[in-house]
């Protein structure tokens, strides 16, 4: 599987470097000009080749820079190339139409009439490949500190009374280990940003690292001044295993890994939920918050989510809040569980760190062809679903158009 996806990847990367090569050929004659992007490109697939060879998986430097320099060096080539693969569609269908006309007979002297490419498509394909580049750059820099506060008002019919207007903040995916320890005063400010919604409680849907429990200790601190009324509440991603590390097989290495990231978290203030659940109070009315382990599909991933275990101890027609990190949990198994998981808390996906989102006119991602319910609210079988874009990143040292994410969601009767 993974010699075939490397030899799909090489095949596309070389149709991508002739589409680009072929419009620096229409723009310019200069050779030198030709010769320095032939150079360029040979030594930008050298370095990613030989890099994605000998790269230390668990050295962050060496990642973020292969995948930022990957997507820097490919995806405006990708935008180049495919506008003109387009412009030679067009060619070949005007060379088949002219082929089968009346007209080809006034060109029989001449048997080469297939167009020539044009260099203001060439050009529009440049211009149209810089967007990404800055874009990219943009991500890098600024862009993945560039958190945002998504509100959203839920109503129930069913919600006890003394728990209209309580408001749920939600965090998801901080990655520790990807962030920088000289970035701590932007990451402060997105903590700040956080308190700033004064929530009523505090939820976090997994994947606080990104291999190691150890990864949390430098910001354990900065962490703590995470604030709520009634507490705050977390759950383990697919990441807080460090199966990526250990392989999917060394269980007693994944084990020991969460028991150091429950100390951590418990040093926080944060009451780590593993297929268990507490009740909320307030007033005189409860409501139940459901945690559990990591489920996703797919078979590299933790499947270790028990509903039936976390919630043995709820009563039918209660009311229930439920944390389970991969959205796709949802669709195979909490929208069709006896007890009515009235909102799902997830994360995972990242938006993939890269799409549009346009309110009321585009929402996409890559990310939505493998995970249908990648961002955002969605409701089916009268349960919600909200899954938060992540705050933190890994892999890709940035976020383009998907920015990072604080939730704040307000539950109203009614």
């Amino acid at each position: 599987m993974a010699k075939t996806l490397i030899g799909v990847l090489f095949f596309v990367s070389l149709i991508i470097e002739y589409y680009s090569y072929q419009a620096i050929k229409t723009l310019t004659s200069k050779k030198i000009l030709r010769r320095i992007w032939i150079a360029f490109s040979i030594s930008s697939f050298l370095i990613i080749f030989v890099w994605s060879i000998y790269i230390d998986r668990n050295n962050r430097a060496q990642v973020q820079f292969l995948m930022g320099f990957f997507v820097l060096t490919y995806l405006p080539k990708l935008v180049l190339s495919s506008v003109l693969i387009i412009e030679d569609i067009y060619r070949f269908v005007f060379y088949i139409f002219k082929k089968t006309t009346k007209r080809a007979e006034n060109h029989r002297e001449n048997s080469s009439y297939y167009p020539d490419r044009r260099k203001a498509i060439s050009t529009l394909g440049l211009g149209l490949a810089s967007i990404p580049f800055f874009a990219v750059i943009e991500g890098i820099v600024w862009g993945k500190f560039d958190f945002r506060v998504r509100k959203i008002t839920l109503s129930f019919p069913d919600l006890p009374d003394s728990f209209d207007g309580y408001k749920i903040a939600q965090l998801s995916d901080i990655h520790m280990g990807s962030f920088d320890i000289k970035d701590y005063n932007k990451i402060e400010k997105g903590i700040q940003l956080l308190n700033e919604q004064k929530p009523d409680i505090f939820f976090f849907t997994g994947d606080s690292v990104n291999n190691y429990a150890d990864e949390i200790k430098p910001w354990l601190n900065l962490l703590k001044t995470i604030k709520s009324k009634d507490g705050k509440y977390s759950i383990l991603g697919n990441h807080d295993y460090g199966i990526y590390v250990f392989g999917a097989e060394n269980k007693s290495a994944q084990e020991k890994n969460i028991e150091k990231l429950h100390q951590y978290h418990s040093e926080i203030g944060w009451d780590l939920l593993m297929n268990e659940s507490v009740k909320l109070h307030k007033g005189d009315d409860t409501i139940n918050l459901i945690g559990v382990r990591n489920w996703g599909a797919g078979g590299h991933f933790p499947k270790d989510g028990d509903l039936q275990k976390a919630t043995e101890h709820i009563n039918d027609g209660e009311f229930n809040i439920l944390l389970s990190h991969d959205p796709s949990h949802f669709d195979q198994k909490i929208k069709q569980f006896p007890k009515k998981m009235h909102l799902t808390l997830s994360g995972h996906t990242h938006g993939m760190q890269f799409g549009v989102e346009i309110p009321g006119i585009i929402k996409w991602s890559p990310v939505k062809y493998q995970y249908p319910k990648w961002a955002g609210l969605y409701r089916e079988n009268d349960r919600y679903l909200y899954v938060n874009r992540g705050f933190g990143f890994i892999g890709f040292p940035g976020r383009v158009g998907i920015w990072p994410e604080i939730t704040l969601i307000e539950l109203k009767k009614g």
